[in-house]
């Protein structure tokens, strides 16, 4: 294939690291440092804080994965449809996308509730303790299988595309190279 796409292809690795590198970022380190905020009531407005800065680079780097996925998507329409292993590559791919979106979607009409409760005592963002609210607890419960399924997938569509750049590898050089170590065993066997 002599076109190049490396814009589609920026767009689409970044937004897709940002947002992999984000969602774990945010689950290990900003949660992780809220819980320990030494006034238990205080915790979660601190993560929400961090989140809230996060959300509008989390959006932009979602937007670019998509954009750069459907344009790659659109230039590839060939490969796709004639090409072994190129339309299941791609339907994995749109799969875990869609997943994806759904953990955040998911993640954050959680995070927006537990929000909403304002200074509630909790252990960790995702962890009550013994004096937090259950509509609460139970949001939190909820959000600690969410935030984690978000680097899952993403983490998942990562390797997804790995395997869609191994595709694109040109069969005859490979082939060339084969027969080219085949002459030369000939030769010096």
């Amino acid at each position: 294939m002599s076109e190049r796409n490396t814009v589609l292809r920026s767009m689409h690795d970044a937004g897709l690291a940002t947002w992999f590198g984000g969602s774990l970022m945010g689950a290990v380190g900003l949660n992780g440092a809220a819980a320990k905020v030494h006034d238990p009531r205080e915790r979660m407005k601190v993560a929400s804080v961090g989140w809230s800065r996060w959300r509008p680079v989390n959006a932009a780097a979602i937007g670019s994965h998509l954009a750069g996925a459907a344009g790659l998507l659109a230039t590839n329409a060939d490969r796709v449809t004639n090409e072994r292993g190129v339309a299941v590559m791609s339907a994995a791919k749109t799969g875990l996308t869609i997943a994806a979106l759904g953990a955040t979607a998911y993640s954050r009409v959680l995070g927006r509730r537990i929000e909403r409760a304002g200074e509630v005592s909790v252990a960790g963002v995702t962890e009550p303790d013994q004096s937090t609210p259950p509509d609460i607890s139970d949001a939190q419960r909820k959000l600690r299988v969410a935030q984690w399924s978000i680097p899952v997938f993403t983490g998942a569509l990562l390797a997804v595309s790995a395997l869609a750049g191994e595709q694109q590898k040109s069969r005859p050089s490979t082939r060339g190279v084969r027969a080219a170590a085949r002459r030369a065993w000939r030769r010096y066997a």
